[in-house]
């Protein structure tokens, strides 16, 4: 029928304007567009971009050229360095007859003292103890002796366990690092418990103290084999205080730098639990 044949046709149109749509051979253009036409856009969006990469290679060469490689611009790190510990735990529960029950705990500590072995650190320099050993205009910045023989009855030595056998484990503290940290006057640790009487406590090297010799640090590039000063308490339980936790509280004292801000648990001070039993 009429209608029928009209359908037919007007289907072939339609199916023959999106072929010419697609490439038009009498006109050449595809997409409804010449080669020429397409040359031209592609060329103005190569330049448009090529423009575009340009100004942001040189923004980012332009900023590269104001930093140093080994000091930070702009640190956002608190002044105050945090504290942290060894065995890194903030419980730390033993049965001191069971080995298997702590040989985690103490091959912690000899994986962080490997760096502190007396045969590697004898390499490093002899410093002025009590002064700071300041190398700003020196291309290679020395490293200051810490031997791990200095932490004696906490440098696994003399006693592998540290101490975890006898029941009297030795936790190891340090300061984390901050680029160009000075602190005024003689840092040391000081570490109490949290209970009604005291908690006798011996602390490697003595009175817990931080040398200055130690700083500053002076970045992991400029100072790559720096091995920060650390400070070893041996707890002196007694079987009194087996089976009792005991919340034992760490803190840098004795300079400028913060311990006391309660928005930040960890600012110059470190809590830990201790648990032994038999």
């Amino acid at each position: 029928s009429g209608s029928e044949e009209n359908k037919s046709l007007d289907h072939e149109e339609i199916k023959g304007s999106w072929k010419d749509f697609i490439y038009n051979p009498r006109t050449g253009e595809f997409l409804g567009r010449t080669a020429g036409s397409w040359g031209l856009i592609l060329l103005f969006y190569l330049i448009f971009y090529g423009f575009l990469g340009g100004m942001f290679s040189l923004t980012m060469w332009v900023m590269l050229q104001t930093l140093d490689e080994n000091v930070p611009q702009h640190q956002d790190r608190v002044a105050s360095p945090g504290l942290v510990i060894r065995p890194h735990a903030v419980e730390i529960a033993f049965n001191r007859s069971d080995p298997a029950n702590y040989n985690h705990y103490i091959q912690q500590l000899h994986d962080l003292l490997q760096n502190y072995n007396d045969s590697i650190q004898e390499r490093n320099d002899l410093c002025l103890v009590g002064e700071y050993t300041e190398q700003d205009n020196e291309p290679v910045k020395k490293v200051c002796q810490f031997k791990r023989s200095t932490l004696r009855q906490c440098s696994g030595l003399p006693d592998p366990s540290f101490g975890f056998k006898e029941g009297k484990p030795c936790i190891i503290i340090k300061m984390n690092r901050v680029i160009g940290l000075k602190p005024e006057g003689d840092p040391y640790i000081n570490c109490t418990a949290k209970r009604a009487t005291s908690l006798q406590m011996q602390y490697f090297p003595s009175e817990g103290r931080l040398d200055k010799m130690f700083f500053p640090y002076y970045g992991k590039n400029a100072h790559p084999d720096y091995v920060q000063p650390l400070v070893a308490v041996k707890l002196l339980l007694t079987k009194e205080d087996y089976n009792i936790e005991q919340t034992v509280e760490c803190k840098v004292e004795g300079s400028n730098l913060r311990n006391d801000d309660d928005r930040d648990k960890f600012l110059g001070r470190v809590t830990f639990r201790v648990k032994v039993s038999e």
